[in-house]
């Protein structure tokens, strides 16, 4: 496809997704929908695709949710006909702003947010698994002054990260948290400089993709599969995943390649000074 409102870049096994209408703040229209849904789509299916980046291009938005401009002007992303809405209702739709209704990537996904994060985008960057934030961005279920629902995952995901009484808060008021509060009630995994957000998510990235995959993507379906089941569904579902590692003789070489490096002290993790994993300090101390 040729992109239009979104780009795609290869960095490696590192794929990077940019909202790219700077203009209108990195908005949603129908077109950056169906180009996200492309997009995100290529990502899953690409075995050399490790891990996904989102952000937004300039310095000012990293999405200001969808183009209500471009709804009022009779082009609205959202379901119209009696045949989009019963799709949506019952689940077989992407969502209005992408696919952004996808619960099955199961390859890490992380947001650069690097501005504004208003309504859509604020579903965008909950749809990510970890959100690395600039120092000036902002986050708010701006919607809620114009009648507008979330749709995009907002009230499920949200909830899921900070919990309901601070997601309600957002939820309910409209309100508008600055990096720091976003990072106070664990929206922000991480607040840097003013345009650093990019660069410090392509190095978490480029880590997460040298690390061997098979146990991160089975470990995360496993926690999004098992979030809110009763323990011992989650337990079951844990399991599944775990198990699916050893009846695959190429993630089971891997693994025993794993044991290996353990056992031999063959690993960065295992030398003296070498370390490589975020907060291993015990190599320092042997």
């Amino acid at each position: 496809m040729n992109y239009q409102h979104i780009r795609y870049e290869s960095h490696g096994a590192v794929r990077v997704i940019t909202f790219n209408r700077p203009e209108v703040k990195n908005c949603i229209d129908r077109l950056a929908h169906d180009e996200l849904c492309h997009a995100f789509d290529q990502f899953r299916v690409d075995p050399s695709a490790k891990v996904a980046v989102l952000t937004g291009a300039g310095d000012s938005a990293f999405c200001a949710g969808g183009d209500l401009k471009a709804a009022f002007g009779g082009n609205p992303p959202i379901p119209t006909s009696a045949e989009e809405i019963a799709r949506h209702n019952r689940g077989e739709a992407p969502g209005c702003l992408g696919p952004s209704r996808w619960t099955d990537i199961y390859k890490p996904v992380i947001a650069a947010v690097n501005g504004l994060a208003y309504a859509g985008g604020l579903e965008w960057a909950c749809f990510a698994d970890l959100r690395i934030v600039e120092e000036h961005a902002s986050f708010g279920v701006t919607c809620r002054r114009w009648n507008i629902g979330l749709a995009d995952g907002g009230t499920q995901r949200l909830p899921r990260i900070v919990g309901m009484g601070r997601a309600m808060e957002l939820i309910l008021t409209g309100k508008v948290i600055d990096a720091a509060e976003a990072y106070r009630i664990g929206l922000a995994n991480e607040v840097v400089a003013k345009g650093q957000g990019l660069n410090r998510a392509l190095e978490l990235a480029a880590f997460i993709a040298s690390l061997p995959q098979a146990a991160i993507r089975n470990d995360k379906e496993a926690a999004i599969r098992g979030f809110g089941e009763p323990l011992r569904e989650g337990l079951r579902i844990e399991a599944e995943c775990f198990n699916r590692v050893l009846s695959s003789p190429s993630d089971q070489a891997e693994m025993l390649e794993g044991l290996r490096k353990f056992n031999e002290r063959d690993h960065p993790d295992r030398i003296r000074g070498q370390a490589r994993t975020p907060g291993i300090v015990r190599a320092e101390m042997d």
